[in-house]
């Protein structure tokens, strides 16, 4: 038997997709599939990979000659020390989350729009449409946004309670039973048209957002219509944000269960190092916030740094992605 069979026959042993084979190595599935048509050949690397992977040694895969797969000893060790998932577990974990998803996606909403109240508070107290001081208007609407804050932190820390024991799902190697894979793969089938949809619609709001900036720009320049330009503009963003974490958090708790994307096997192993980092920053942002708002009652282009933040995370996420692959391949 050649190498290009034994691929296979040990893939659709473990019930893997070319794709799922792919991640778990960090190749495409293109690459798998020339593997399976004997069109090329995996380097050594990845063929060591692959014996970790099935459980067998690497004999086994290199020499055309041996048909039986020798199971080799630290690929067994390797399965031992991956903690089993029955389906009694993954469904209370599947269920623990389909409740969590909408209140967090509502506390992440509340966080986003909960600058509103500053703004047109300040811009109102500006343009002496209401009868508050500078001070008293930034005060009022600063409070008003530690309250949503806050209520939203309450919310966030009681959701982690509820799902909290199934943490090692996103930390841990795991081995789901059979039952787990099947099923978790059905539900993603069922979810993936609904996913697409939301996350088009969350996608075309994030992007429309700037309109009425743009449209206000245009139309005058009275400050007070400028600022509730801003308030929309932040209140559409948050809700395609809500849509994106409410489809988003189902969908990632079936790649937990079945190791891809963002949870497989190797990605696990860069996620303590990005998290520290994450909470790092995000302090360091909300320092900048509140510094830059304090600093003159700037609370009118203070929120710019929320945005601009949200950027610099994402190319920050990237660029540790990248380093972490490359010293994977390395």
């Amino acid at each position: 038997m050649i190498l290009a069979d034994k691929i296979i026959a040990l893939r659709k042993a473990k019930g893997w997709s070319q794709e799922e084979l792919a991640e778990q190595l960090d190749v495409t599935r293109q690459s798998v599939s020339k593997w399976e048509g004997a069109q090329s050949a995996p380097d050594l690397e990845r063929i060591v990979r692959m014996s970790e992977l099935f459980g067998v040694c690497t004999d086994y895969l290199l020499r055309d000659e041996l048909e039986q797969p020798p199971m080799q000893a630290s690929g067994e060790t390797e399965e031992r020390r991956a903690r089993r998932v029955t389906l009694q577990e993954a469904e209370g974990f599947l269920e623990a989350k389909r409740a969590t998803a909408p209140r967090v996606a509502g506390g992440v909403f509340a966080c986003i729009v909960s600058a509103i109240p500053l703004l047109l508070l300040a811009a109102a107290s500006d343009g002496k449409l209401i009868a508050l001081s500078e001070n008293a208007a930034a005060g009022a609407g600063l409070c008003a946004l530690l309250v949503i804050a806050a209520l939203a932190v309450a919310v966030f820390i009681t959701c982690r309670g509820r799902v909290e024991k199934y943490e090692y799902l996103e930390t841990e190697d795991i081995a789901p039973d059979d039952e787990v894979l099947q099923k978790a793969r059905s539900l993603q089938e069922e979810m993936r048209p609904r996913r697409t949809r939301v996350n088009a619609v969350a996608t075309c709001l994030c992007i429309l957002a700037a309109v009425p900036l743009f449209l206000v720009a245009m139309l005058t320049e009275n400050g007070f219509a400028v600022i509730c330009a801003v308030c929309l503009t932040l209140l559409m963003c948050a809700v395609g944000v809500y849509l994106f974490v409410r489809v988003g958090i189902p969908w990632e708790s079936l790649q937990k269960l079945l190791q891809q994307g963002d949870y497989t096997r190797a990605a696990k192993r860069g996620r303590s190092r990005m998290g520290a980092l994450s909470s790092i920053y995000w302090l360091v942002a909300t320092a900048v916030f509140l510094a830059w708002g304090f600093s003159g009652n700037a609370w009118s282009r203070a929120w710019i740094a929320w945005p601009i933040a949200g950027v610099l995370y994402g190319a920050l996420a990237a660029l540790l992605g990248v380093l972490d692959s490359n010293k994977r391949k390395a």
